[in-house]
């Protein structure tokens, strides 16, 4: 059972978004449904690295070349710990486990690192550990390090059911459609790589004991789930960006409306979503759709025809300096080599 185990996952985007959790429990249980599109590794991904052994006296966690302190009241890092733990229970291993995780984009910036993260965890123990589980059960254990970390146990179109378990037991990701159905891409322009003021962890329990339109949305969210995979089985894209749009625009205001408020966009994500508006008005139809997740940064969804206008008109928007990048929908998370194992064979943390 020991041995070194890589794997790559890439983060997803909601194209209708999850924000709030049903109680404060490591379950994280969402208020609603979700749907999302995975993205493509060759653009942005977290590569993962596990190493069992007797060796390891304490389990560690190293991500883009920093120890993660679990001796402080980190959540994150609790979290992780208690996956590791349960996994390894599952396969009767009493090893110490190496976590050795980097991100080739800002990790903490509202880009989902927590979720590629997530995935390329569980998947690496999973096969570090020789448990067999399941694409359900890999993602309710994702789900348990961070919520939109189920959602990329999938490629492709993913749907992350709600549920109605205290347990979570049927609160997991399942995918509507391979990345082939539907060639759409997502344009990200990285307005800041700084860290986010208030955590998602936070966010998604503040927003909904403070906020008194969020109870409307929780309706709201679910029928713009159903209309999103009708919309993608149906490959509507006018349909898609509107229900996009508007649903992000509505999370982010539930956002604002929180006690005290949660201001996630900036002047630069507003440049960017008034620039979308002015290149559908120019073709009289939606060809472009914001989304923006719990950060600044902006993704814009678009069919392949549009791909390159949709960069100028983002970092147009964004000016000089601007990061734009470009992925097409990806896989799952996978095994990679021992090349790009991010461990030694002493069992050392490699430089990243």
């Amino acid at each position: 059972m020991s041995g070194i185990y890589t794997a790559a996952a890439a983060p997803n985007i909601a194209l209708v978004k999850y924000w709030g959790r049903r109680d404060d429990s490591d379950l994280n249980l969402p208020y609603n449904s979700s749907v999302s599109v995975t993205l493509h590794q060759d653009t942005v991904k977290t590569v993962t690295s596990v190493a069992l052994d007797p060796r390891i006296k304490r389990d560690a966690i190293y991500v883009d070349g920093k120890l993660q302190d679990s001796t402080r009241s980190d959540e994150k890092v609790r979290l992780i710990l208690g996956v590791v733990r349960d996994m390894k229970s599952m396969g009767n291993s009493e090893d110490g486990v190496l976590v050795v995780s980097r991100n080739n984009f800002p990790a903490g910036s509202g880009l989902a690192s927590s979720a590629s993260g997530g995935a390329a965890l569980v998947f690496a123990l999973n096969e570090a550990l020789s448990l067999h589980l399941d694409d359900t059960s890999l993602s309710v254990l994702a789900r348990r390090i961070s919520g939109s970390a189920c959602r990329s146990i999938f490629g492709g179109f993913v749907r992350w059911k709600r549920g109605t378990s205290p347990g979570g037991e049927d609160s997991y990701a399942e995918q509507i459609a391979p990345p082939s159905h539907w060639k759409l891409i997502d344009v990200i322009g990285i307005v800041s790589a700084s860290r986010k003021k208030v955590s998602s962890s936070a966010g998604h329990l503040i927003t909904p004991r403070t906020s008194t339109l969020y109870r409307s949305r929780l309706e709201l969210a679910e029928r713009n789930a159903e209309s999103a995979i009708r919309a993608i089985e149906e490959k509507d894209f006018e349909r898609l960006a509107e229900i996009t749009m508007a649903d992000s625009n509505n999370m982010h205001a539930t956002m604002l409306d929180s006690w005290p408020p949660i201001k996630y966009m900036n002047e630069k994500s507003w440049r960017v979503v008034d620039a979308v508006h002015e290149m559908n008005s120019r073709y009289g139809k939606s060809v472009a759709a914001y989304t923006f997740d719990a950060g600044p940064n902006a993704h814009v969804i678009t069919t392949p025809k549009y791909e390159r206008e949709v960069e100028d008109v983002v970092g147009d928007a964004l000016g000089e300096g601007a990061r734009v990048l470009a992925s097409r929908i990806g896989n799952s998370p996978k095994l990679i080599g021992r090349k790009d194992s991010l461990i030694d064979d002493s069992l050392k943390p490699l430089q990243i």
